[in-house]
């Protein structure tokens, strides 16, 4: 895959795409493409998140607001699980373009060049091996954003496995980087409307269980994902967030790594919702999002029927196993 990729992408005008409130682990990977394999230009035509903004400030990044894409001889997009993760009429992907993506697959890029590989963590691990196997320099401002990508998208480590263990080192080795550089990059104090925002999102929720296992839901206006730890961090097993932007909305979920374990896909429950609810959402078990057209508290309750669905399974599978070892 690496080959093909590398072949695909190699020596072309390219712009760079990356989802809308682009997360650290897509800026990333475009900002190693667009170093390692140019001539290229990053556009966010969503945004991005406070911690990308951030990054690219400290390193410099480049990354474009407005694009015509027509000028490029290709679109590359990165991190990117489907089209519907770009706003309406912000991003049209014209066919033929390349995807590269480490989400389960969604079946939503037909017609595109595809390279998926849903094992890895992160997508700057893929970015990664493809520079190493084309032997190609890795400047260290790319090494770093390379390695907040794994961060973020590990939960710091959280939801790491062995293989992103490996390149993250392997990285910190051969650039001579230190760990307290590597964390620093994206540590962020939380400011005050994050907070606020958080401590009211607790305020407004809800929660169920089964056996041992704790599912939270609640409304927000912002920093979903932040509000969700928040729910971790009071006792919640699995969390949802959503907010209501007039008839959109936005949901973010998380889960202990405890329940992962257990066999909870967060990736899994909103992919299953999305095809029900025609809206865009997937991830990994641990983290994952979702969003489209409808009714915040629909969608999660949703979530909180599905979710209970798994815990029961969950319990029901325990208790069989209890069973087979007496």
């Amino acid at each position: 895959m690496l080959s093909e990729i590398s072949k695909a992408i190699s020596g072309r005008n390219k712009v760079i795409l990356v989802h809308g409130n682009a997360d650290m682990d897509a800026i990333g990977s475009a900002y190693a493409v667009s170093k390692c394999f140019p001539p290229a230009d990053i556009y966010a035509p969503g945004g991005m998140d406070r911690v990308s903004r951030m990054v690219t400030e400290k390193l410099n990044i480049p990354v474009l607001d407005t694009c015509d894409l027509s000028d490029y001889e290709l679109v590359v997009v990165v991190d990117t699980s489907s089209p519907e993760q770009f706003k309406p009429g912000s991003a049209e992907i014209p066919p033929n373009s390349v995807i590269i993506d480490h989400h389960m697959p969604t079946g939503k890029w037909n017609g595109m060049q595809y390279f998926c590989d849903s094992s890895r963590v992160s997508c700057c691990e893929i970015i990664k091996d493809l520079i190493d196997n084309e032997n190609t320099e890795m400047p260290r401002d790319v090494a770093l954003a390379l390695l907040g990508g794994m961060l973020t998208d590990s939960g710091h480590f959280q939801f790491a496995n062995p293989a992103l263990l490996r390149e993250f080192a392997d990285i910190l080795e051969k650039k001579g980087i230190d760990m307290d550089e590597a964390m620093d990059l994206t540590r962020a104090p939380m400011n005050m409307s994050e907070r606020i925002a958080v401590i009211k999102t607790a305020g407004r929720s809800k929660f169920d269980r089964v056996s041992d296992m704790i599912v939270a839901t609640s409304t927000g206006s912002s920093f979903e994902s932040s509000a969700c730890r928040g729910l971790l961090s009071a006792g919640a097993d699995v969390a949802f967030v959503c907010s209501q932007r007039g008839d959109e909305f936005r949901l973010s979920a998380r889960a202990t790594q405890e329940m992962v374990r257990r066999g909870i896909s967060l990736g899994s429950i909103l992919g299953d919702l999305s095809a029900e609810t025609d809206t865009d959402g997937g991830g990994h078990s641990g983290a994952a999002g979702l969003s489209g057209i409808g009714d915040a508290d629909a969608i999660l309750h949703m979530c909180m029927m599905k979710t209970m669905d798994a815990f029961r399974k969950i319990k029901a599978d325990m208790s069989q196993d209890d069973a087979g070892q007496e």
